[in-house]
């Protein structure tokens, strides 16, 4: 495809996205709703084309040599297409924010000023190999009264094209425009350059996927991203921890699911339980194949243990390998945090309700808990419905974005014949 037809292209699939985000962004909250319960009912009728679909992208993927947790995540199953259909309808009966008056005041002139929800308008997301996000991030969207415009990965293309009819034939059912909901059909990189250009019809763009991937996006981009670079997440054990349950936590945040953002990637433990503590939780990492990188400290206690080098503590592993760190208090926690986190999401175990709440009050990462995994920064478990990602970055959002944070605020005015003087 030519330079200038993919560019053509583009220009074409931005403006016809920001002629349908005036169109749907003041739809009546039960005719979206109306829409996405139809996509669901499409999804689960159409599983056996839609799995015959994304074998194509499967086979592809194998033939080019990806690793299995590439194509297990490429893969539609039935328990995913369930997954995506129920996600639908989760998004369908949250609350829908366009339209919500969240502040009102009175001035001193009477004048009675408010701040009312409205969508950000036309949003582009670029994401990576897994096709289930075309249906969370369309729902979203469209829920939130925006257009959205997806860039999947080459990988699944045929898939995300497919999930994304079966969205746009709904739209046109509903004599609602299906330019709402558009798949970038072709993989060329240079189109999704030529995209990161239109600011003049894309309001915001949100990358999904590698560190790579998202610095790219980030460098070209001329409208507003939403970043999440990477996930360095922390657990602190504090010397007054409920130590099976620190146990079970630290467990759970490293091996549920080694390879998303939302893992930890190096444990904190106070001097005072260190000993106690790690004899006991290295026996069970040890069981999982768990790769151990520690302190000084920590290969007193774990001889097996490999030492920690600076740049670990920098590391996103993504995978079976931990950094343990022994910390002389809750100071020194928090400073570790500081230097070497990412803003992603920081625990601390502790029954003490002072260094609870000064863990919370200082950490800075856009979801910070106490006495829980790190694994519940995920918009579904917050209680968000799907999510379109996890921003770490703070303007507009912070942590996993689900409806309200795919919307922004406009001033509204009540007056009864004030002037200004």
């Amino acid at each position: 495809m030519e330079d200038q037809q993919m560019k053509e292209m583009v220009i074409e699939m931005a403006k016809k996205a920001k002629a349908a985000s005036n169109k749907i962004a003041n739809i009546s909250s039960k005719i979206k709703n109306e829409v996405l319960f139809k996509v669901a009912k499409k999804l689960r009728e159409r599983k056996e084309e839609l799995k015959s679909i994304n074998e194509k992208d499967v086979t592809q993927a194998i033939m080019q040599g990806h690793k299995k947790a590439f194509i297990d995540r490429l893969t539609l199953t039935d328990k995913i297409i369930e997954s995506m259909a129920k996600g639908l309808e989760e998004v369908a009966i949250l609350p829908d924010p366009v339209g919500e008056i969240v502040k009102m005041w009175k001035r001193p002139n009477g004048l009675i000023v408010g701040k009312m929800r409205i969508p950000l308008g036309v949003i582009a997301i670029i994401y990576e190999s897994r096709p289930n996000v075309t249906i969370d991030a369309a729902s979203l969207c469209f829920k939130s009264g925006n257009a959205v415009i997806l860039r999947g990965g080459k990988e699944a293309i045929n898939s995300n094209i497919a999930l994304g009819e079966i969205f746009r034939e709904t739209l046109k059912e509903f004599n609602l425009p299906e330019d709402a909901v558009q798949i970038v059909p072709k993989p060329e990189r240079k189109l999704m350059e030529y995209m990161l250009e239109l600011e003049e019809y894309i309001d915001l763009v949100i990358p999904r996927g590698g560190e790579g991937l998202i610095r790219f996006v980030a460098e070209k981009a001329r409208m507003p991203v939403i970043k999440h670079y990477k996930g360095v997440c922390h657990v602190y054990v504090d010397k007054e921890a409920n130590l099976e349950m620190a146990k079970e936590i630290t467990i759970n945040a490293k091996c549920q699911r080694p390879g998303v953002c939302n893992a930890m990637e190096t444990l904190l433990v106070h001097k005072d339980i260190a000993e106690k503590f790690l004899l006991d939780i290295a026996e069970e990492y040890k069981k999982y194949g768990v790769e151990i990188r520690g302190c000084e400290q920590t290969l007193k206690y774990i001889p097996w243990a490999k030492k920690a080098t600076e740049e670990d503590w920098y590391e996103e592993y993504l995978d079976l390998i931990l950094s343990i760190k022994v910390v002389n208090d809750i100071d020194e926690a928090i400073s570790h945090i500081a230097k070497y986190g990412s803003n992603h999401t920081e625990a601390i175990v502790t029954e003490n309700y002072s260094d609870a709440m000064k863990f919370l009050r200082e950490v800075d990462a856009s979801v910070v808990l106490v006495n829980a995994s790190t694994r519940f920064n995920d918009g579904g478990e917050l209680g968000l419905g799907a999510e379109i990602g996890i921003s770490t970055t703070k303007i507009h959002a912070y942590g996993p974005m689900g409806l309200e944070e795919l919307t922004t605020t406009k001033f509204i005015v009540f007056g009864n014949g004030q002037i200004r003087t």
